[in-house]
């Protein structure tokens, strides 16, 4: 018997709400500029779309890391999302491209300058704070059985 499709109602209320399981299961340390940051991995459409919404704090040294499977340009917003972040992104070679300053809630667009295969949420002024501009190179190693679709 083949399997009953979910009502589309019911996907779309599921999609609204925090993930029970989400990106924080997986993370890593990230160094920019000699400032570690430990990072949530994003790398599914599932998780990228979820991203950092619901939350209503973050620690200071922690963010997101968004993972694209390729180069393109990329557009973030803020719907739903209760915190006030910055948001860098980055080239194939993890070097900064451009960052960006978001609101609570704005459901404007935040775009990259140039194609993207990653960017970096963190708390809003992190980058700022420590100096860090578009050209820096970003390291970190990402898990080798990492699912990146």
């Amino acid at each position: 018997m083949p399997p009953i499709p979910l009502p589309t109602a019911t996907v779309a209320l599921l999609a609204t709400q925090p993930a029970a399981a989400t990106a924080e299961d997986s993370t890593i340390a990230l160094t920019i500029d000699g400032h570690t940051v430990q990072v949530e991995l994003a790398s599914t459409s599932a998780q990228r779309a979820q991203g950092l919404m619901f939350r209503e704090s973050m620690p200071e040294e922690r963010g997101m890391l968004f993972v694209f499977p390729d180069d393109q340009m990329r557009s973030f917003w803020m719907r739903n999302t209760l915190i006030p972040l910055s948001i860098a992104f980055m080239d194939a070679d993890r070097r900064i491209i451009n960052i960006l300053d978001m609101e609570p809630l704005d459901e404007s667009l935040y775009n990259s300058e140039a194609p993207a295969r990653y960017a970096l949420e963190v708390n809003q002024g992190w980058f700022e704070e420590r100096g860090i501009v578009s050209g820096t190179l970003v390291e970190f190693q990402l898990p080798p059985d990492l699912v990146i679709e």
